[in-house]
């Protein structure tokens, strides 16, 4: 059976299919160790990191958790080689990544350590069967509610269409807080889920308190895309920072050619170090506070472990309520 928990644990050797996302900023050591430590996979988002500054997280982590954790890291990144040399050297159990084509990058993994799993995020279907191919342990499929860099598509309709496509097992992000969550992702194929806004509301989150408080103040139409008419997607909470790069972003539209990608690059630095303001230095008017949709759902700051057990054990409750419906199903 492909959405099977177990086979996904077995592959990642976890206890409960639940796994934290790489977040730039945000996923330090502490926090992957955490969530590792609370029976899940944590992750380190190296983000834009020296490779220096990665392998001594990888170390601080080490020290922190005895059981496996992983590294995401961004395609896009200039220095993407190096940092994957990196972690094949100090022998990480696993790596996400995203923002590109990830083919190239999972041969390279492979090549280096054949019992590294390497499990791309994919926005659409045609990714996932190009992951699997290129011999991908597993993909996360991220739903448009997902926060920071995101596609288009749902996770309601990414989930299925990704499980129907692949038959490695597939791992649902994007939207997901809670034990409800947990469970609609496995009754859509998934595997297990990704969560990467719960964790931020965390007590072992090393960001700005004030970054956590925008989280669990934030309402169900608090969370914007901007760039997403210049190919630049990325949900974030609305704050001083959106609104100008949405003004901004309305002018660029208007232009054409040679003109357009210079204010479209210009765009772009105008947004450099925007999430670090925010994520360390607690700017959460001129910052990026990047946040998913489930930020709605989030109204509390918990230790990692008891947001794991709250989700475990809500979804069992809510499997009990389902198999109820299922058997009220039949009767009619």
């Amino acid at each position: 059976m492909q959405n099977n928990p177990g086979r996904l644990c077995e592959i990642l050797k976890i206890d409960y299919p639940i796994i934290q996302g790489g977040m730039a900023w945000v996923s330090t050591a502490e926090l992957a160790a955490a969530v590792s430590n609370a029976g899940g996979l944590g992750i380190i988002g190296s983000g834009n990191m020296p490779p220096e500054i990665l392998r001594s997280e990888i170390r601080k982590a080490r020290e922190l958790t005895k059981k496996p954790f992983g590294v995401n890291v961004i395609l896009l990144n200039p220095d993407v080689d190096r940092l994957l040399e990196v972690i094949l050297e100090e022998n990480v159990s696993v790596v996400t990544m995203g923002a590109g084509d990830p083919a190239s990058r999972i041969k390279f993994l492979k090549q280096g350590n054949n019992e590294i799993k390497v499990i791309p995020v994919v926005p659409t279907g045609a990714l996932a069967r190009r992951a699997e191919r290129n011999g991908a342990d597993a993909v996360i499929a991220e739903g448009t509610e997902a926060g920071g860099h995101i596609g288009d598509l749902s996770t309601m309709v990414l989930v299925p269409l990704v499980s129907s496509l692949v038959s490695i097992p597939v791992i649902a992000a994007g939207g997901i807080a809670d034990g409800r969550g947990f469970v609609a992702a496995l009754a859509l194929g998934a595997s297990g889920v990704q969560l990467g806004t719960r964790f931020i509301a965390s007590e072992e989150c090393t960001v700005h308190p004030n970054y956590k408080e925008a989280i669990i103040k934030a309402r169900d139409r608090d969370t914007i895309v901007t760039g997403r008419s210049i190919n630049l997607p990325c949900r974030v909470i609305r704050n001083e920072f959106t609104r100008e790069y949405q003004k901004k972003e309305k002018e660029i539209i208007l232009l054409e050619g040679e003109e357009f990608q210079n204010a479209r690059l210009e765009l772009e630095e105008y947004a450099i170090g925007r999430l670090r303001l925010a994520a360390k230095e607690g700017d959460m008017e001129q910052g990026s506070v990047m946040a998913g949709q489930s930020a709605a759902l989030i109204n509390d700051i918990k230790p990692v472990k008891q947001i794991i057990n709250d989700i475990m054990e809500e979804a069992q409750k809510y499997f009990k309520k389902i198999s109820h419906l299922g058997e009220a199903i039949l009767e009619i």
